[in-house]
């Protein structure tokens, strides 16, 4: 991989490494060309680490971007890229997990992924994506059947690591309670307005890594808002130190031993996302931030809880 810093996750190969900073793919407005387009830019600018859902719609430029990229010897081979995919909850059943695998790996192109999550610990029951979702069609998962198929997934070699997303300490204790393979990876919202310091504690104490999705808050998504990047503690420490309040919001991530995935298609900004590991946020610094206030922005993946009532957020209350 390249000089981007890496962590270690548990995978069938033993200790495997996974870039700190990795791309994500999930978009509502760009193309599949522009995707595909973005994903090769993010490679020629060192990115290994790419993230995508059978939810996304985005497994096939991605996979399409990495061919392109062995072509034409911007990677040298598949083992470079770190790539990451996610079970739908449609498919969050025992029997679908691995045709579900399977499809993504069709889509992809690709003969194993490094990385299978489930993507939410609910089940919807309905074949296509649904927003909103109708409260009747979702209901609770078989966690040990759909895990034992994940580690069936594993088993064959069709993926390196499994993990899930979205997960809350107690569903992550219900698989440890059965599991024969420990999740390698808890991919959740962290950022510097949702620090999630408690389910981090618990990850690491059980060598789970994290991954932080919206870093910054979403900004730039139609579910996404202004609050990490128009932070008043998070400018001012910009300000000091000649940076982005985006680089002291990846930097604060990095500095709390989680990986993360940025989702930026322009070039500047793919490399301006680079410019944390050289430098560091002093104590007070980190202490600012931790008194930032807190608020949770996604519930259910691409949707914001507006009312109370909203069925996302009766949703979230049983994750």
């Amino acid at each position: 991989m390249t000089g981007i810093p890496t962590m270690t996750i548990t995978s069938s190969d033993g200790p495997r490494p996974i870039p700190h900073i990795g791309l994500g793919t999930g978009t509502v407005t760009a193309t599949g060309d522009a995707v595909k387009a973005a994903v090769l830019e993010a490679i020629k600018a060192g990115y290994r680490h790419f993230d995508t859902a059978t939810f996304y719609g985005t497994e096939k430029p991605v996979g399409e971007a990495i061919a392109e990229a062995l072509k034409a010897g911007f990677l040298k081979s598949r083992e470079e890229v770190f790539v990451t995919t996610k079970l739908w909850c449609n498919s969050n059943e025992r029997d679908l997990v691995l045709p579900a695998l399977k499809k993504s790996l069709q889509n992809l192109g690709l003969e194993y992924v490094d990385l299978y999550l489930i993507h939410w610990p609910i089940k919807i029951n309905y074949e296509h994506v649904k927003i909103p979702v109708p409260k009747e069609l979702v209901t609770a998962i078989d966690l040990k059947g759909v895990w034992e198929a994940m580690e069936e997934c594993q088993n064959l070699g069709l993926t390196k690591s499994i993990g899930v997303s979205n997960f809350s300490s107690q569903k992550i204790q219900d698989i440890l309670s059965f599991a024969k393979i420990p999740p390698a990876v808890n991919q959740v919202e962290m950022n510097p307005r949702w620090q999630q310091k408690q389910l981090n504690e618990f990850c690491k104490k059980n060598n789970i890594l994290i991954t932080a999705y919206s870093p910054l808050a979403s900004f730039g998504n139609f579910w996404g808002n202004n609050s990490v990047v128009e932070c008043d503690a998070l400018q001012d420490i910009a300000k000091s130190k000649g940076k982005t309040t985006a680089q002291i919001s990846l930097r604060w991530l990095y500095e709390q031993g989680v990986s993360f995935v940025v989702k930026s298609f322009n070039k500047e900004r793919m490399k301006e996302n680079f410019d944390i590991f050289d430098w560091s946020l002093t104590a007070e610094e980190l202490s600012k931030i931790s008194q930032i206030p807190q608020q949770k922005l996604v519930y259910l993946h691409g949707l914001v809880v507006k009312e109370p009532n909203d069925v996302t957020a009766e949703i979230d209350s049983k994750l």
